[in-house]
């Protein structure tokens, strides 16, 4: 059902993990199937520098997840918002068609973790004693 690089990212994951105080944030589900993933980002300087992945579902969610996580770091943030889950697909060599839902899933939380990051920036509040008033 699986190839061997799909069968590989599932084995032997990378980016597992949450991290901590992040500055973008994204979680997905899938109601259908009941996978659902969570991915965290550090961007610096429009830059991510880091992402990790919390998923709880099958082989080709788990494998999806780290595979979207490691392609978006070193992408600017919009680099990253052009990922899609056809390429996700491509660096795995491929899913089978009932399993390709779970790539759509690590596309959606990379973009919702953007979208929080974001929001995150938009809101920053602006530190009122070091205005200077003329």
């Amino acid at each position: 059902m699986y190839n061997q690089k799909v069968l590989e990212a599932f084995a032997h994951p990378q980016n597992v993990g949450e991290i901590e105080n992040p500055d973008g944030e994204g979680t997905v589900g899938n109601a259908t199937c009941g996978d659902i993933m969570k991915i965290t980002l550090r961007i610096v300087d429009e830059k991510i520098v880091d992402a990790k992945f919390q998923t709880f579902g099958c082989a080709a969610a788990i494998a999806t997840s780290s595979t979207a996580t490691q392609m978006v770091i070193g992408m600017t943030v919009d680099e990253a918002l052009k990922l899609t889950n056809a390429r996700v697909v491509e660096e795995l060599e491929g899913l089978p068609p009932q399993k390709i839902h779970c790539s759509v899933l690590a596309e959606e939380a990379i973009k919702k973790a953007i979208e929080d990051y974001r929001a995150k920036q938009q809101n920053k509040t602006i530190d009122k004693s070091k205005i200077e008033y003329v």
